[in-house]
């Protein structure tokens, strides 16, 4: 009767293992994290700024096939639907002024190398970068604020969507 007993517990267990199994099989999974949100209007700037990395950059810009610093930023926000002046000085005048320490993606950051007016501008993305048309000879790319020359030469932020 032993040798009966040794040779059911293999096969009791490979049972309770296939019911596992098709316990498993048919249950429902359910994800640990929440559907994602719907991306902000800003976090949309941010993300159309991105696509444009690598565009080269042209005087006067304000397409795909070249841009300036100001172009890309009144082409990005044309994409979604939003008007902003054309020039670098007009934009940093007309834009919602925004907080350094307050800044989200999708704001737009102004920088001057003399004088009062904006000389330069870009896409804040986050993390303390901006996506911007430097100059020429140079494509399209990411900078960081924290940037010597960008810290040096920061006018200030602003936002041309409203925050919801």
């Amino acid at each position: 009767m032993k040798r009966h007993r040794s040779n059911r517990l293999p096969a009791l267990g490979l049972l309770t293992l296939c019911l596992l199994f098709v316990g498993c099989a048919g249950s429902a999974r359910r994800s640990a994290s929440p559907p994602s949100a719907v991306p902000t209007e800003g976090e949309q700037i941010a993300s159309v700024a991105a696509t444009l990395v690598g565009s080269p950059y042209r005087y006067g810009g304000a397409d795909p096939t070249g841009f300036d610093c100001s172009g890309l930023v009144f082409f990005v926000h044309q994409q979604l639907g939003i008007t902003v002046p054309r020039t670098a000085a007009e934009q940093s005048l007309a834009a919602t002024p925004v907080k350094r320490s307050h800044l989200q993606p999708g704001d737009v950051v102004f920088f001057r190398d003399s004088g009062p007016d904006a000389t330069h501008v870009g896409v804040y993305t986050g993390e303390r970068r901006f996506v911007h048309a430097p100059k020429s000879g140079r494509p399209v790319g990411y900078a960081s604020l924290d940037d010597d020359y960008y810290r040096a030469t920061f006018l200030g932020a602003g936002r041309f969507y409203p925050v919801q």
